[in-house]
Order: C-alpha cells, then sequence, then structure tokens
C-alpha cells in the first residue's frame, strides 16, 4: 500500500521468522518489559515520565494498529492482534521501536473469502462484517492494548481518555496515508473502525487547506511539552 514491505515501525514483510532479540508484547502487557520501553522514548526525546509514556503509547498503538486497520479496509482480512503473537524490539534506535506478527498469527476472513476454503489452521472465518469488526476489536484493544494501557496507568498517571485519542487518531491516520490504494469510502471505513473501537468521540475528519481530509484530535500527545516542543498537525493545543 505504501510502496514497500519495510516501514520503519514494522519489520519486513511483516512477520518475524528469526525471533531473537524480539519480545512478545505479552512482556508489555504484563509490565514485565514496559519500564524499558518507557525509558527509551524517555531518552529518545527527552522527555518527562508522563510524556514519554504517552508518545510510547502514541508510537505503538499506531504501527500495532496499521495491520489489523488496513487488512480489514483493504481485503476485509484481519490478522488478530493478540499479545502473543505480536513480537516487539526497541533495541532499533530509528524508530522508537519496530512490532512484527508470527507467522502462525490468525487471519480472521468472511465466509466468501478464498482463504475460508483454504483450510489452513491459521484463518479463522466469521460470520459477517459485524463480526470481523468485533474480533479486531476483541484482539487488539480488549486483549492487548487495554491492559496495555492499565499497566502504563501503574508507571505514570495518565488519563484513559488521552491516551486512547491516541489510537483513535492513529487509525484515522492509518487509512487515510492508504486512501490512494483502499477500495470504499474513507469516511465510511474510518467511522467503522473507530465506531467498532468505542473511540470515535476523540477525534474529528475535518477539511484540510486543499480540501483533503485531516485528523482533528480532542486530545493531546504531550509533545508539546517535551524540551523542543511540538504542536502536532489536528493538536487540540493551538499555537499562540
Amino acid at each position: 500500500m505504501f510502496g514497500t514491505d519495510d516501514l520503519p515501525g514494522l519489520a519486513p514483510g511483516l512477520l518475524v521468522d528469526d525471533e531473537y532479540g524480539w519480545i512478545p508484547a505479552t512482556r508489555l502487557v504484563d509490565g514485565t518489559r514496559l519500564p524499558e520501553l518507557l525509558d527509551a522514548a524517555k531518552h529518545r526525546w527527552q522527555a518527562s515520565p508522563h510524556a514519554a509514556a504517552a508518545l510510547a503509547w502514541k508510537s505503538y498503538t499506531y504501527w500495532l494498529a496499521l495491520p489489523g486497520v488496513l487488512g480489514w479496509a483493504s481485503a476485509r482480512r484481519v490478522p488478530l492482534l493478540n499479545a502473543s503473537d505480536v513480537m516487539v524490539h526497541f533495541d532499533d534506535h530509528r524508530p522508537l521501536l519496530t512490532l512484527g506478527l508470527r507467522r502462525s498469527t490468525t487471519v480472521a476472513v468472511l465466509p466468501t473469502d478464498p482463504l475460508a476454503l483454504s483450510g489452513l489452521p491459521e484463518v479463522r472465518v466469521v460470520a459477517d462484517e459485524a463480526e470481523l469488526l468485533r474480533v479486531l476489536r476483541a484482539s487488539m484493544l480488549d486483549g492487548h492494548l487495554a491492559p496495555l494501557l492499565d499497566a502504563i496507568q501503574d508507571q505514570v498517571r495518565l488519563g484513559a481518555r488521552t491516551l486512547l485519542g491516541s489510537l483513535a487518531s492513529g487509525v484515522a491516520y492509518g487509512v487515510l496515508r492508504a486512501a490512494d490504494v483502499l477500495p470504499g469510502r474513507t469516511l465510511q471505513n474510518i467511522g467503522a473502525l473507530l465506531t467498532a473501537l468505542e473511540v470515535d468521540d476523540l477525534i474529528e475528519l475535518v477539511p484540510g487547506p486543499t480540501g483533503e481530509l485531516t485528523v482533528q484530535r480532542k486530545t493531546c500527545c504531550l509533545a508539546f511539552t517535551l524540551p523542543e516542543p511540538k504542536v502536532c498537525s489536528g493538536c487540540c493545543i493551538r499555537p499562540s
């Protein structure tokens, strides 16, 4: 979709065959390795603990959501983003972190998808499009990001609304970035995803300077608190 299979926050080709140096996301969700990720963010941006956690979450949720939401929007094929199947490393200092999927990751499809007849153990056939969105939410949010959010809140005091705003904007930005090659209607795709995740009240899609859709956030990722303050495009904080 982006003209390459080598994106800075995802493993090349998305799948991780050699897991040396990677950790399963369960080690972040259970808090075991979370302090290392937050510390990496703190040093990368010279950020306070709160801003480091907010920015680490923003980066993590964007790269985690991208395969799921684009799989759904482009082909109605959803890799289930269970924490046990997501692999992470944060030793490469170009991006803050890199995510990939185990080859055994389950992919949910509709009954009309050719994969539904493949008999592959990694393929899960669901009843309809509503169920496809439900399994995306269950794997990505309920079983992965929600407990990760709780683990982050055990480390620093950050509101759930602040963090979920970054998830909402990340989902919207992911679909907008691929709008030129995605079939269907961008607004409706984003709306369906955000509604399924129950974060549709945290952003708005508004016309940009040349009429293109842009994301207007209702919460802030705290980048404005950095030593070199940054006010992101679409931030709810307006520069003076």
